[in-house]
This record gives C-alpha cells, structure tokens and sequence, in this order.
C-alpha cells in the first residue's frame, strides 16, 4: 500500500498509456496528486511566459497549456504555499525555455550565442536583482523567478541552490561541446552528466520551500534520505528518456540513456528500450523499499521535542513529494505536447520554440 493518502489534493484525468511505455505499479501504487492551486497556477505562469516575453503570444496561445508545464510541477510539489508553487512553476517554464534555447543553438551552430547566455546566467544567478531588466529575455525571466525563490527561506539554502545551478549551467555546456562535435558519452559518462543536466538537486532543494523548512544537513545526507531523493529523480531522468528517444534520434540526439547504450554498448534500438526500461523499473522497487526506511527515520527524528516534531513533518513532506515525482514525470509524458514528435510537421523542430537567438535577425 502507498505510504500516504489522498490527503486534500485534486486528482486529475489521465491520458491513455502506449503499453511499450506503460508502467502498471505507477498506476496502481502511486496514487496520482495535483495540487488544488494548479487551474490559478496554469493562467498566472501562461501570463508570466508573456510579460517576460519568454514565449510569443500565438504560441502562448496555441501550445502554453498543451505543454503542461504547470501539471508538472504541480503535480510534484503537494502542500506547498500558493506563492512558493507559483514561483517554482515560473521558474520550471523558464527551465523549458530555456532547455529549447540551448537545443537551437546547437541545431543551428551559434556557439557565440550559447556561450553568451552561459556567462550571463551565471552571474545573474549571483545577482539576480540586477539583470530583472536585461536585454535577453531569458536572462531576465532567469532573474526573476530566481529572485523570488531567493525569497523563502534563509542564505544556506540560496548558497545552495546556487552553487547547484552553476552546476547545472555548465553540464549544459558540457552536452553543447558533446553534440557539436558528435560526442556520444559512454553509459556512465551520461548517467553522471545527466544527473546535472536534469537538475536533480534542483528539484530536491525545491522540496524545501514547498514544505516551508529548511532541512539541516545531517538529513539531507543521511543515506536513505538521499537514496530516495536520487531514486525518483533518476526515474524522472530516465523515463523521459525512454519517452523522449525517438524525438531526439530524429533531432541527432546524444545525449540520451538508450543511445548511449546502443552506440557504447552494442545494442539494438530494442535492446536498448528493454535495457532503459529495466532501469526504470528498478528504480521504483527500490524507491518502495527505502521509502520505508526514511519514514522509519522520521519517527526516529520526532522524540518529542517541538524541533524535532517540526522536523520528522518536513521530512515526511519531502518524502511524500519524492513519491509524487513518479506518478507526475509518469503522466506529464503522455499529456505534454512536447513529447508528441508524430504530431509535428518536422519531427526535429518542435512548433513552439523560436528559432532565433537573442538579437539574432
């Protein structure tokens, strides 16, 4: 049985699975969650996109809500405050953008542009009031949603979050040189890169503000803690790889679980899904079984002092939002246009980025 209830959340119609994809213990043991904020959530950040000018408006209009962004993270980040789930939602559409900026840049050979934007990002995320103005949109749609996730909790988590993101900016780069110069990274190579590219610590350091308390070390590193934080981050990473493998075969993708596999380790594309699903599957037995383990922690932390009472309930919350990254990551691929390749005119170039680098005519 899961280790948690309903609770108070809305619950959301799901798509139809392809049964190559279908996970039946998501189904049945990951009870689906969406947090009740998320039709308010999906209008405000729909409307963010546009005054940040991070998305045009017909394409706003035409793909915002068919993307699903907001279901994501609404779906993930259970009982957090209206404006904390509002500023991670922004931030997460920002992230998308931002992701599909990069993917034209290396289609389109503009290293210049890349490094550019690699070097602003940077040091926006070190001063974020002052680039709220700045002439690349994405820089000061960056700096905006920093700002404000700046705001919730205390100067070690921003340290934190931070020194996490500069990680983040350069595996991007990292993947930039890869696909340039048709580098596919060997298993691990990728399964290292990939922890960065898909920002895991980002995301485990936004269940924090969501559960309004910053946990101290000694929690974050204990290792059943950590097991279940990398476990559905990793199902997050590799699931979307086996979701996501034909659209980057057809943009000549290398950076991806499966082609790894096929071009490092000799399998056929076949064997490469069978090898990338048995992965995944993995991860969610092994979730189940240390899931377990941090709950019994959490008691082990609540010995009846206010503080520690305070704490076991935050560590409960995060848990509670690792369990929901499964079943989120799970429906998002199958709801979101962005993994509709057959829909496409050109199955390389999906309808709703821009082309352009900023400034480029």
């Amino acid at each position: 049985m899961p280790a948690f209830s309903q609770s108070t959340t809305t619950t959301h119609t799901s798509a139809l699975v392809p049964p190559a994809l279908s996970l039946p213990v998501i189904e049945t043991e990951f009870p689906r969650q969406l947090h009740p904020y998320w039709p308010e959530l999906q209008g405000k950040t729909r409307a963010w996109l546009l005054e940040k000018r991070l998305m045009s408006a017909d394409k706003v209009e035409a793909y915002a809500d068919g993307l699903c962004y907001t279901d994501l993270m609404a779906g993930y980040y259970i009982g957090a405050p209206d404006e904390v789930l509002q500023a991670i939602a922004d931030y997460s559409a920002w992230f998308f953008v931002w992701d599909d900026r990069h993917d034209r840049d290396v289609i389109h050979g503009r290293p210049q542009a890349w490094e550019l934007l690699r070097l602003r990002l940077h040091t926006a995320l070190d001063s974020p009031r002052e680039h709220l103005h700045h002439q690349d949109p994405l820089v000061a749609g960056f700096a905006d949603s920093v700002l404000r996730l700046y705001s919730f909790l205390g100067e070690g988590w921003n340290a934190r979050f931070a020194a996490h993101f500069h990680d983040v900016i350069e595996a991007y780069d990292r993947e930039f040189h890869n696909r340039t110069s048709g580098i596919v990274p060997t298993v691990e190579e990728y399964l290292e890169l990939r922890r960065m590219t898909f920002a895991h610590w980002i995301w485990l350091d936004l269940l924090e503000p969501s559960a309004e308390y910053e946990l101290p070390d000694i929690v974050r590193e204990n290792s059943d803690y950590q097991r279940a934080a990398l476990l559905c981050q990793d199902f997050a990473a590799w699931y979307n790889d086996l979701c996501s493998l034909p659209k980057e075969i057809a943009g000549d993708e290398v950076h991806n679980l499966g082609i790894s596999l096929i071009h490092h380790e000799g399998m056929r594309l076949e064997e490469a899904v069978k090898e990338v699903r048995r992965r995944v599957e993995e991860c969610i037995t092994e979730f189940l079984d240390v899931e377990q383990k941090v709950l019994r922690y959490a008691e082990r932390i609540d010995n009846g002092s206010v503080r520690g009472a305070e704490l076991a309930t935050a560590v409960r919350t995060c848990l509670f939002n690792m369990r929901n990254w499964f079943s989120s990551v799970y429906w998002f691929h199958h709801e979101s246009g962005r993994y509709m390749v057959d829909s496409w005119d050109d199955r390389s170039t999906p309808p709703y980025v821009n082309n352009e680098a900023a400034g480029e005519k």
